[in-house]
């Protein structure tokens, strides 16, 4: 009897990763969670510290989140008056720290959450919208804008993360004809108005797209009176405890600056192309496979030509040190800004349904808020095209494919690659912009800390929360309390920092080296990204100065000058 052949072995089978491979949302929070904890022991930054000390107002009164006054413009003002952003995030700022302490890995780690559920929101949002949702999400995942932005602690991804839930319910609660769904998607609305005041936005992007879609009128509409009554509620409510209503004065003071010649609105319209371009970066690789050879062509002559037109027009506007490598940055992301915007016109224009126009209104909406509305063109008003904008590459593919067009995975994974490298490198150097104040503010303290002299400072930012964290206080330019020999801190390139008038002596002054040559946020290589007027790019290659701190003191009567006019040879 002849020997039983030898069946092969089967290879022995990873499971975890197996299961992982077939739970795609378990794979992206996972992709998420290793793309941020790296940086979950960022500073507080920017704007961070004004979420944290409402956070711990309301820790404290839970009912009253303004109820305080705050030193962020040089002098004493109720946060009522200094926040633009309505305090829910702040509450889960409150529940996270009152528990579990408030350090930033703390910190930071709770708001991963909203990371991942912005992510994970992105793959179930793609699925109704195209069929490489997967694609969709890692894109979103890896844009500049939406990674740099999901470390930090305001209130952006979190509200994003509102929107996109909200979406999802909405679509499938009005292609299911059911109730629960819808009624879940207008309180997401809400949340998403109370997390940041663009999420009031949703209200009439629903509607358009429940109107093109010829949903009947009486199945949602009565749904959208949950996000109006809460807005309605909150702006009674806090005209109630503050004396006026937060609703209507931040929109005032979002349209304060807007806009009094052609000159500036062109220039914000420039920088918004600028910032699209570059905080959606990842987006803006793909342009080469998006268009037909003559199409291409034909859009990045004219796309550099508009661009250039803008840069010209508005050249007098640019600071006078903006040089070749600037400018050229500048023509660059703004060519790929006019691509991202003629990519959301032209799958409407082809589609010309429902979900084509959901993108190219949530596309074209958001720019047009960010270039004619806010206060200031940034990274975090130009968060929300991060969805779309990856869901339109990816429809976009698919169109292209269904022509004929093949794209072998290698191809996609260069643009892909490249626009992730940039997320984490523009992502880093953040970190690094964030990690220069608390150093400074320790070497201040340890080098002028003592029991005769006080040290106060100017500027604002992670600078602010550091500085008094090390005892420091900040100086209050409409009543200077300063008495012989106080310290005052003057750092580079900070906000709301002023000359003094007073007789000071300049003693030393601390630099913090930067961080390679790509910045965020420094006003002589042309980055702002979270305010142009910083700059009117998002970031930046070029020469760094990095930051600098000088301590002056104050010095009535001359003494400390004639002693340092003596000691020099």
């Amino acid at each position: 009897m002849a020997a039983p052949t030898p069946q092969p072995r089967a290879a022995p089978q990873n499971v975890p990763m197996a299961w992982i491979g077939k739970q795609p949302a378990w794979l992206l929070a996972l992709a998420t969670v290793l793309a941020l904890l790296p940086f979950a022991g960022k500073p507080f930054n920017i704007d961070d510290p004004l979420f944290i000390w409402t956070a711990q107002h309301i820790h404290a009164h839970p009912l009253d989140p303004y109820g305080f006054n705050v030193n962020w413009y040089g002098y004493d003002l109720s946060m009522s008056a200094t926040t633009q952003n309505p305090p829910l995030a702040c509450y889960y700022l409150a529940l996270v720290g009152g528990i579990f302490g408030w350090s930033e890995f703390t910190l930071h780690t709770a708001f991963l959450l909203p990371g991942i559920a912005a992510v994970v929101g992105t793959y179930r949002l793609a699925m109704h919208l195209c069929k490489r949702a997967l694609l969709a999400a890692f894109l979103a995942l890896f844009t500049p804008v939406f990674l740099l932005s999901s470390t930090t602690l305001m209130c952006d991804v979190m509200m994003l993360a509102f929107w996109v839930w909200a979406l999802i319910f909405w679509m499938e609660g009005t292609q299911r004809e059911r109730a629960a769904p819808l009624a879940l998607a207008a309180i997401l609305i809400a949340l998403a108005s109370l997390t940041k005041y663009f999420g009031a936005c949703l209200i009439p992007l629903v509607a358009a797209w429940s109107i093109r879609r010829k949903q009947p009128v009486r199945e949602w509409l009565g749904w959208l009176a949950i996000p109006v009554l809460a807005l309605a509620a909150y702006q009674l409510i806090t005209k109630a405890l503050y004396g006026h209503g937060l609703l209507t004065g931040a929109g005032a003071y979002a349209t304060a600056i807007h806009k009094s010649s052609i000159l500036l609105n062109l220039n914000f319209v420039l920088v918004a192309l600028t910032f699209t371009g570059g905080c959606l970066a990842t987006a803006t690789f793909f342009a080469p496979m998006l268009w037909t050879g003559r199409s291409l062509l034909i859009g990045a002559v004219s796309s550099l030509a508009v661009a250039a037109i803008l840069f010209l027009a508005i050249r007098s506007t640019l600071p006078a040190h903006a040089g070749a490598l600037e400018i050229t940055q500048i023509l660059v992301w703004a060519a790929g800004g006019i691509s991202l915007i003629a990519l959301a016109i032209a799958d409407f224009h082809r589609q010309r349904d429902a979900d084509s126009l959901l993108l190219g209104c949530w596309m074209l909406g958001t720019f047009a808020f960010t270039a004619f509305f806010n206060w200031t063109v940034n990274g975090r008003s130009i968060l929300p095209m991060a969805i779309p904008a990856a869901i339109l590459v990816a429809r976009r593919l698919e169109q292209r494919e269904s022509a004929g067009v093949k794209y072998p995975w290698r191809l996609l994974l260069m643009p892909a690659l490249a626009g992730g490298v940039l997320a984490i490198w523009v992502t880093t150097a953040d970190y690094f912009f964030a990690s220069a104040p608390p150093i400074a503010a320790r070497a201040i303290q340890s080098a002028y800390g003592d029991k005769n002299h006080r040290i106060w400072f100017q500027g604002h930012w992670g600078f602010q929360y550091y500085m008094q964290q090390n005892g420091a206080t900040p100086l209050d330019l409409q009543k200077l309390g300063l008495t012989e020999g106080d310290y005052v801190a003057m750092p580079s390139g900070n906000s709301n920092v002023y000359p003094l008038k007073e007789p000071m002596v300049e003693l030393e002054t601390f630099s913090i080296p930067p961080f390679g040559s790509l910045t965020t946020m420094n006003e002589d290589a042309g980055a702002g990204f979270y305010a142009s007027l910083w700059g009117a790019l998002p970031f930046a290659f070029g020469p760094n100065t990095g930051q600098s701190v000088t301590v002056f003191a104050y010095d009535p009567a001359g003494e400390l000058l004639k002693a340092t006019r003596e000691k020099k040879p």
